[in-house]
């Protein structure tokens, strides 16, 4: 038995939000938005991210997550030119000493999203 995929699961209050800042912000593509349900699929090359209005047997009264979104890609420093000036950054485009040249964001949510890609490459 394997696993296949992980695709995030976005608590939010704001669901509309959240896929208008992913879809027109970082160029994911809307798969499904359900608003009665308030939930959506957006996506982006191969990651999928999903979002919706927090189940309601769960405490909610915002986002809280500690750790972050660590997506690689094999171009961080086209993706940290297209988005740089549309975003909050966490932390600008830098090499770290682990071996991997990355950024950091935040979304619209305040979930953290860094972006990275080896050095090597």
């Amino acid at each position: 038995m394997k696993l296949l995929e992980i695709k995030p699961m976005l608590y939010t209050k704001q669901v509309k939000e959240t896929v208008d800042f992913y879809c027109n912000v970082l160029g994911f593509e809307c798969l499904e938005y359900d608003e009665e349900l308030g939930w959506a699929a957006f996506s982006r090359n191969d990651i999928e991210i999903m979002a919706t209005l927090p189940n309601s047997h769960l405490p909610f009264d915002q986002p809280v997550f500690t750790g972050s979104f660590y997506i690689t890609t094999d171009d961080v420093d086209g993706i940290w030119e297209e988005l740089k000036k549309k975003v909050k950054v966490c932390y600008p485009l830098e090499d770290f000493d682990y071996g991997m040249r990355e950024f950091a964001i935040y979304d619209n949510n305040g979930y953290l999203l860094q972006f990275a890609q080896p050095i090597n490459n």
